[in-house]
């Protein structure tokens, strides 16, 4: 008898072309499937076969059950979270990188080439963002692991400083973590890093609708540490209002003081692609380490990030992450490589859809996504506080509209974003912000078009009546 898996390796073929259908379906149909789903728990199956169905009937049975909750979050009227599209360059580097399926944890040069690829894609990443080559990289999963990965190589200087050795000896007192507003992701790292959620020294925010630090508030804690190592997590786009911490007079407090600077630059770091907004990250070349998004407004498949951190700590790195050493691994202690490059010792080839996408688009192509979405955000930013019935709680700096209804009790609020949800035509999220509750519109998809800002904006006034 011919097991299902023997049937189906001499059906390839037809199971890829399958899978290229069913996909071309759903990515032809994005601008109208909706962006909510109605999952009814009633039909899952609640038993494993004990006989494998054969991929076509697995096909067959997931269309009939599970496609219909599959929502169009990498469609053109997905503004939730910060949730990019994937470009068709992309979707073939991550359809290659499935097929080719590379396991490397090797130095580059060694074993397979994927580790070549991941260094060659870092440079070209280093190059959208005009960061200089005193930069190294790797990619990670998201901005929680890449906000890990820094924060454990700056917890391994902090206690240097202090004259241990954290890596190997564990956990010591005396090290200060400051920021202003850092994301969630920053701070699910500190909690993992074992310096906990609450033990974070605030920095004011400045005067006024802002949520960037206060550099001179940043100087007197620094002032008042007396030379303690510190470790400062500062923000290139804030979640609510997109704002920008002030890197150049940061970098100029990196020469009297000593911290390791962590700039989180999850999706406003791609500011660095426009010359229009490329100020917003200046002086962010001082930094320490980086943290950048590629599944965002890279418009690569989840998931998909990387870190930037300078090659001076490049012992440190080693460090920190280097896993115990086997015969096998080859020399670990020396060199960055797969094993102590990131916290993961072996993971697919994750950089094969940035680099497909930045070589089919190139710096051009990137500029043109960002300053479009951008445009797009300050159109339905003007658009919604010319209406009476909206009203911005922040400025559009960059990419993401915060707004409320006009004079609405958050109730109010809630109940609209709901209704507005529940259409499927567009998806965003509530938020809060000084005290307000709000709506989070972002704007990060390379399909999105103005066409899009008016029917939803249409959709919108209906609604609020």
């Amino acid at each position: 008898m011919t097991s299902p898996l023997q049937q189906d390796a001499a059906n390839l073929d037809a199971l890829l072309e399958r899978a290229k259908v069913e996909s071309l379906a759903h990515l032809n149909a994005l601008g109208t499937l909706p962006t909510k789903g109605n999952y009814d728990a009633s039909p899952a199956r609640n038993q494993l076969p004990e006989l494998g169905l054969g991929t076509l009937r697995a096909f067959d049975e997931f269309n009939e059950r599970l496609r219909n909750v599959i929502v169009a979050s990498s469609g053109p009227r997905y503004w939730g979270y910060v949730i990019g599209g994937t470009t068709p360059a992309s979707i073939v580097g991550d359809w290659l990188a499935t097929a080719f399926d590379q396991c490397s944890f090797a130095t580059a040069g060694q074993g397979d080439i994927s580790a070549n690829i991941e260094l060659e894609t870092i440079q070209f990443l280093r190059q959208l963002f005009n960061l200089p080559d005193t930069f190294l990289g790797g990619f990670v999963s998201g901005a929680t692991m890449s906000n890990f990965t820094c924060l454990s190589v700056a917890r391994q200087w902090a206690g240097q400083q202090l004259g241990a050795d954290i890596a190997n000896e564990g956990m010591v007192p005396g090290i200060t973590v400051l920021s202003a507003e850092p994301h969630a992701s920053a701070v699910k790292s500190l909690a993992m890093l074992g310096f906990g959620r609450n033990n974070v020294t605030r920095i004011k925010y400045l005067d006024g609708n802002r949520e960037a630090m206060d550099v001179r508030d940043l100087e007197a804690k620094l002032q008042a540490l007396n030379g303690q190592p510190a470790i400062l997590i500062s923000s290139a786009g804030t979640v609510n209002t997109v704002d920008f911490d002030d890197m150049v007079a940061i970098a100029e407090l990196k020469k009297k003081y000593s911290f390791w600077w962590h700039v989180d630059g999850a999706f406003g770091g791609f500011a660095a692609c426009s010359p229009a907004y490329q100020h917003l990250v200046a002086g962010w070349e001082q930094a320490d380490s980086l943290t950048i998004d590629c599944h965002k407004w890279l418009n690569v498949p989840y998931d998909s990030a990387i870190f930037l951190m300078q090659t001076k700590h490049s012992k440190l790195h080693i460090e920190t992450l280097q896993p115990l050493n086997s015969p096998y691994l080859g020399d670990l202690l020396t060199n960055i490589n797969y094993q102590t490059l990131v916290p993961e010792s072996s993971r697919r080839l994750r950089a094969l859809p940035a680099w497909f996408s930045l070589m089919a688009y190139g710096k051009e192509g990137y500029q043109t996504i960002v300053e479009t979405n951008i445009r797009l955000a300050q159109t339905f930013g003007a658009m919604l506080s010319g209406s009476g019935s909206f009203e911005l709680l922040a400025p559009v700096r960059l990419n993401t509209v915060c707004f409320s209804l006009t004079n609405a009790e958050p109730e109010r609020v809630k109940s609209f974003l709901t209704a507005l949800n529940e259409t499927g035509l567009v998806f965003m999220t509530p938020t809060v912000y000084q005290g307000r509750a709000g709506i989070r519109a972002a704007f990060v998809n390379w399909r999105t078009t103005d066409a899009d800002l008016i029917v939803v904006y249409g959709e919108m006034v209906g609604l609020v009546g």
